[in-house]
């Protein structure tokens, strides 16, 4: 028996702003809005989660109510890679239009990334192209 990583829960005081912010950024969808949460997916993974067994349909996200602003650096964040198809700089540019920021946590010059945060301060991070 196995877990499958079913979504990554976020908290946020305006959770229905972030989750629509995060659907434009990965060009997801939000899939479910109510005053308890806000469920963004992978636009492709409703067509296909019919056809996956369940350990390999793709995770979605979850944005909860809270009263409090975070506080501090995240414990835990997202890493994202464009493909090297892609212009990794335009991307950044398009996420900083939508609303991120370029953050410095203390990355090395010769990071292969780059860190920024979402509306509510939430890290994250635009790595190198990839390929696979």
């Amino acid at each position: 028996m196995s877990l499958r990583w079913y979504s990554t829960v976020v908290e946020s005081t305006d959770h229905r702003a972030l989750a629509q912010w995060w659907a434009k950024a990965l060009d997801w969808e939000v899939v479910y809005e109510s005053d308890l949460e806000s469920v963004v997916i992978p636009r492709w993974s409703a067509e296909l989660s019919n056809s996956l067994p369940f350990h390999r349909v793709p995770p979605g996200m979850v944005f909860v109510p809270v009263e409090h602003q975070k506080v501090g650096k995240n414990r835990l964040h997202w890493d994202f890679a464009p493909h090297t198809s892609d212009d990794r700089d335009a991307e950044i540019h398009r996420l900083e239009a939508l609303g991120a920021t370029l953050i410095d946590i203390g990355e090395p010059e010769s990071a292969t990334w780059t860190v920024l945060a979402d509306p509510d301060g939430n890290e994250f991070c635009v790595l190198s192209a990839r390929d696979e």
